[in-house]
């Protein structure tokens, strides 16, 4: 509880005793799945607030998303940056999606025990989906152009955000070469975490 109160709640204050409680439980939840089915690396289950759950969360520090807002978590692997995310925005609907079954099921398990009912799941590959959404989330699943490819006609047109809808991607290093010719906004993660952890970590949001 000390880590969560001294990263968590040190950059997010106005959170609700049962989103404390929740996020809480993540770090023992994952050490109890991870033993069985490997989704964070053994090196990262020590760190997970910072590593997996305060680098999901900076995604809030760019965006405050809006009751009703539809958002896919693309490769969602253990469910970052999705399940954070939905526990900070229960009034917002998140799909997580993996191709890879046993990921989907700890995602399950995790959403069970966290009693979160503003999140579904799919073990599949993205672009066998129909759905529509106004933003697509996800941490470095691969490049951006053959990204974009994936998700190609997932992302709704109409916006009611303050952003309008489009990809929001956690990535880390030099960007320049990979971004060369995708219009996009980057934020530095360190701007609003201090950590060392942040010092190269970005989210890329493209517009679309």
């Amino acid at each position: 509880m000390a880590i969560l109160m001294n990263l968590i709640t040190n950059y997010f204050k106005n959170l609700t005793l049962i989103q404390v409680n929740q996020l809480t439980q993540l770090e023992d939840l994952y050490r109890e799945w991870n033993q069985k089915i490997n989704v964070i690396s053994r090196k990262d289950i020590d760190k997970i607030y910072l590593n997996h759950i305060l680098h999901s969360l900076s995604l809030a520090k760019v965006i405050s998303f809006k009751d009703n807002t539809t958002l896919i978590d693309v490769g969602t692997g253990g469910g970052f940056p999705g399940i954070p995310l939905a526990i900070l925005f229960p009034n917002c609907k998140f799909h997580l999606v993996d191709s890879i079954n046993k990921k989907i099921l700890v995602v399950n398990e995790v959403i069970k025990s966290l009693n979160l009912k503003n999140v579904i799941t799919s073990s599949d590959r993205v672009e066998k989906l129909t759905g529509k959404y106004d933003f697509v989330i996800s941490r470095a699943v691969t490049k951006m152009a053959p990204f974009k490819k994936l998700i190609k006609g997932k992302i709704k047109k109409d916006s009611f955000n303050d952003l309008p809808n489009g990809i929001l991607y956690l990535k880390g290093g030099d960007l320049s070469e990979e971004l060369k010719g995708i219009p996009n906004k980057q934020y530095n993660i360190q701007d609003f975490f201090k950590e060392d952890f942040f010092e190269t970590k970005k989210i890329v949001y493209v517009k679309y």
